[in-house]
């Protein structure tokens, strides 16, 4: 079955960090476009970042620049967000997602994107 697999949440310091991977499995991401969207409690789900499959496009929120960072290994078909700096208010559930075409407008529109994952819990809080 189609699956993507995020792992890498947890509890963490304010300014600590930490490295999600999304693993995909019956499927390749070769050519398909990522990203990474969080929903906190009582609130949407938000894009974090996106990235295209070649790697030649990338998209951060506002929030999170400078902080994030994307990647992405397709001979390893899996995708990395690595957190650095993180503050109380990044406190989600993180997904991520692919897409077959790259929303050039608003990268990280969940509504654009195809194929998602169970998500992973990251809690920030001293």
């Amino acid at each position: 079955q189609l699956q993507f697999v995020e792992s890498g949440g947890g509890l963490v310091q304010p300014g600590g960090s930490l490295r999600l991977s999304c693993a995909a499995s019956g499927f390749t991401l070769n050519y398909l476009h990522v990203g990474w969207f969080r929903q906190a409690p009582g609130k949407e789900r938000e894009g974090v970042s996106c990235i295209s499959w070649s790697s030649a496009s990338i998209n951060y929120a506002g929030s999170v620049k400078g902080r994030f960072t994307i990647s992405r290994d397709n001979a390893k078909n899996t995708v990395y967000l690595q957190m650095n700096s993180l503050k109380p208010e990044d406190t989600a559930i993180y997904y991520c997602a692919a897409a077959h075409v790259f929303p050039l407008n608003n990268p990280c529109d969940p509504s654009r994107y195809n194929y998602w994952g169970q998500g992973t819990q990251v809690t920030v809080s001293s």
